[in-house]
């Protein structure tokens, strides 16, 4: 080997121990940046944020669990809904709204030999928002659910008289929540955003306000906004004036709507039927008075009876109809008046006076005090009545309703079978007595109601009862002349008498056996309301009225009375 050969192996021999060095060395590298790759890949890069938690450095495992803690209570805050002024909230839980975590750290971990990603991986810096999952099924029923019933649907005016003032109720457009709209807000807004307002729109009513505001100024309150002035001629040719006031017109006017469309409606009936009671009520049109016979001493006297004066109100309603359209001096009518006779003339009754007694019959009070203060107040308000030839009476009519106002107490009635209380109790007494008196005048009895069950103080089969209004005792005077009536409690009596004219010598009475005879329950009742009641059997019997004259009987009538049988009634209560 020469001496060049031999340091050409020599250099030769230097340079693979410098590149068995550098080999060494890029492998050392090499191994150090795979041993990087996977140390870094393991791990969050530094300084890393996702919606604010910060999980930098972390592994895969920490940082999900990092950003579960750290976002817990945003996740389940609640998301508010506003729906007109009105709040409403949203459990994000029950409305498919959530944070995906694991989309969250996508990317952020992973073994990767890109010096890009090492770098990235090294350094760090990133910030993310959360990723959301959102379940728009249940989404839009949780909408549904928390918006259920807030719909509204368009509030349609009207319009109504009450007297000459005019009531009204707004029109008002409706709701409606627009649901899918809402629902697409809030799927693309959260969780950014916790607060929508919810879409809506606004169903109008078919009568706008603007249409009611019109017609109640231009054409109802014109209407009534005035009397109506009536000019009436008398027969004596002197002229009567007098006005149908704003709430007496208003009475004819209704209000319509046809779709939206308001309108007026006028009653010429009713507009006729309110000029009669102004009429009235103005004081120049006097009812017709009867002649009134009263008894002076042994003789009768006849205060005489006048005529009357009427508004003749045919066609005068549309008369005033047509006025009220119109206004100021035109807002006048004019009509005609009739003369009214009375329906028993001063003449009449000269003619037709009672003359002498024509029957007369008494009953016996028991002692109850409160019972006879009615039944003493009733027979004030039948005495004196005085029933004209071919004239119908009813008592009903004669006393009207009893009513504490006029001075009744309550007292024993008969309801349904039992004993009970009521205003007026014990004038039943008073009609099966005025009874009585009809039965010995010969009058027409026209109609009575005998007891449910029998009381020993009146005559079997011959008694009335009478209860307001339905319940009456009525006769009409078929005598032939007048009959007045003379009804007073005297002690423990209450009688009714008859003066007139008698068509018949006598009038006789005859009863049947009883028959159909029914025993009596004995009945225990606790109720506080309960009354003691008597036993009595039911049965029933027949009833003859025989007319006498010259001796014979001229005619005759019967009628039957059934009675239950009144049951024995215990109180215990």
């Amino acid at each position: 080997m020469t001496h060049d050969e031999s340091r050409m192996d020599g250099r030769e021999h230097g340079r693979g121990r410098l590149y068995a060095a550098v080999g060494f060395v890029i492998l050392v590298l090499a191994a150090l940046y795979v041993a990087a790759a996977f140390y870094f890949g393991d791990r969050v890069p530094g300084d890393t944020t996702v919606e604010g938690v910060t999980i930098g450095g972390m592994t895969k495992t920490e940082a999900r669990t990092a950003l579960r803690e750290g976002l817990t209570d945003e996740a389940s805050e609640p998301v508010v809904i506003t729906v007109d002024d009105e709040k409403r909230t949203i459990d994000p839980d029950d409305a498919g709204l959530s944070y995906d975590y694991e989309a969250s750290l996508d990317g952020l971990t992973g073994f990767s030999l890109n010096p890009v990603n090492l770098w990235a991986q090294a350094t760090g810096g990133i910030e993310r928002d959360v990723e959301v999952d959102v379940d728009e099924e249940a989404l839009a029923a949780a909408v549904d659910k928390e918006t259920e019933g807030m719909d509204a649907k368009p509030v349609e005016g009207t319009v109504k008289l009450d007297g000459a003032t005019v009531k009204t109720r707004a029109s008002k457009a409706g709701l409606t929540v627009e649901r899918d709209e809402l629902t697409r807000d809030i799927a693309d807004g959260w969780p950014d955003q916790h607060e929508f307002e919810a879409p809506t729109s606004r169903p109008e009513p078919k009568l706008k306000q603007k249409d009611i505001d019109t017609f109640i100024k231009d054409e109802l309150k014109p209407l009534i906004a005035a009397p109506v002035t009536v000019q009436a001629g008398a027969s004596d040719g002197e002229d009567i004036s007098f006005t149908v006031a704003p709430e007496q017109l208003a009475l004819a006017v209704s209000v319509t709507n046809d779709e939206g469309a308001l309108a007026t409606k006028m009653d010429e009936g009713i507009a006729a039927e309110a000029t009669a009671t102004a009429a009235k009520d103005s004081g120049k049109f006097p009812a017709a008075k009867d002649a009134v016979v009263t008894r002076s001493g042994s003789s009768f006297d006849v205060a005489p009876s006048s005529t009357g004066l009427s508004l003749t109100t045919e066609g005068v309603g549309a008369k005033v109809v047509e006025a009220m359209g119109k206004s100021g001096d035109e807002r006048v009518v004019t009509a005609s008046t009739t003369k009214t006779q009375p329906e028993l003339t001063t003449q009449e009754a000269k003619d037709s006076l009672p003359k002498e007694p024509l029957s007369t019959f008494t009953t016996y009070l028991p002692d109850n005090p409160v019972r006879t203060a009615n039944i003493r107040l009733a027979a004030r308000t039948l005495n004196g009545a005085y029933v004209a030839p071919g004239e119908t009476f009813s008592l009903n009519e004669q006393l009207g309703q009893r009513t504490p106002g006029k001075g009744y107490k309550q007292a024993g009635v008969i309801y349904n079978g039992r004993l009970a209380k009521d205003y007026g109790g014990g004038i039943s007494q008073l009609s099966t007595t005025l009874f009585n008196a009809i039965f010995f005048s010969g009058a027409k009895i026209e109609e009575f109601h005998p007891h449910s069950f029998y009381i020993s103080r009146y005559p079997e089969g011959r008694e009335a009862t009478i209860s307001w209004p339905n319940v009456d005792n009525v006769f009409t005077n078929d005598t032939g002349a007048g009959i007045l009536i003379n009804a007073a409690v005297n002690g423990n009596e209450v009688t009714v008498s008859f003066d007139g004219r008698k068509k018949y010598d006598e009038i006789r009475a005859a009863k049947s056996p009883r028959r159909n005879v029914v025993e009596p329950e004995r009945i225990t009742d606790d109720s506080k309301k309960c009354v003691p009641q008597s036993p009595n059997p039911g049965f029933t019997v027949d009833i003859t009225r025989s007319f006498i004259k010259g001796g014979s009987t001229v005619k005759s009538s019967s009628f039957t009375t059934v009675y239950d049988a009144a049951d024995h009634i215990v109180c215990t209560g």
